[in-house]
């Protein structure tokens, strides 16, 4: 996962949560980072985007239960307005829906209020770099969704075929991803570094066309991989 660089700039990041007693407390943990700035803190989705129209801003890290405006119309909204924000949702809710409303949103990262500090650090990082990061329980729930299929389920790539240029090495990261592994567990099981298992993750996206981890998940499983 991306970590923070010496003397880089602070990421500027909005705490969205209708709970104060959520949302003060996190905005002033996640501001001991060196390489985080909470610039606002906002109750619904409303203030989110007026604080983001304030700007500047990198990441939103969103609840999904909100009055006014909830988190997903949010993201949504974030998604078509402002692209360039990355939101990262963190929620009591794991259940299909939620997760798959929230990603289809526009989502970059999903995580339970089961995460730590650094987790969700790490989270905001790798969203601010365009990557995407899914707790394992949510991951463990979109491979269940994919695989049953329900109708609310975006339909796996069947008729993608992986390009010919994927690498034996590339395949197996796929595969591993498609079983829900982070990339430190990806990089255990096939003895390599991390470093080298985002390398091949990078090159696997780009030539796949593969959107983010939720996206390679369904590859995954459409290539008979998982």
């Amino acid at each position: 996962m991306t970590e923070p660089t010496q003397g880089a700039a602070r990421l500027k990041v909005v705490v969205a949560d209708d709970q104060a007693a959520v949302r003060e407390p996190l905005a002033a943990v996640l501001g001991l980072s060196d390489d985080i700035e909470v610039v606002a803190a906002a109750a619904d989705g409303t203030e989110v985007l007026a604080a983001v129209a304030a700007g500047p801003v990198d990441v939103v890290l969103m609840d999904l239960r909100m009055p006014v405006m909830d988190g997903t119309e949010a993201t949504r909204r974030l998604t078509e307005e402002h692209p360039e924000v990355a939101v990262v949702v963190l929620t009591t809710f794991a259940d299909d829906d939620s997760i798959l409303a929230a990603l289809s949103a526009g989502a970059r990262g999903y995580l339970t209020k089961n995460a730590g500090r650094q987790d969700i650090a790490r989270a905001i990082r790798a969203a601010a770099a365009g990557q995407s990061v899914l707790d394992r329980e949510v991951q463990a729930r979109l491979l269940a969704t994919v695989r049953t299929g329900p109708a609310a389920a975006p339909a796996p790539a069947a008729s993608q075929p992986l390009p010919g240029d994927i690498t034996p090495r590339e395949r197996e990261v796929l595969a591993l991803i498609g079983q829900g592994l982070p990339n430190r567990a990806i990089a255990q099981q096939l003895f390599i570094s991390e470093a080298t298992v985002k390398t091949h993750i990078n090159n696997l996206f780009a030539k796949a066309d593969i959107r983010d981890r939720a996206d390679a998940v369904r590859r995954a499983i459409a290539a008979g991989l998982s």
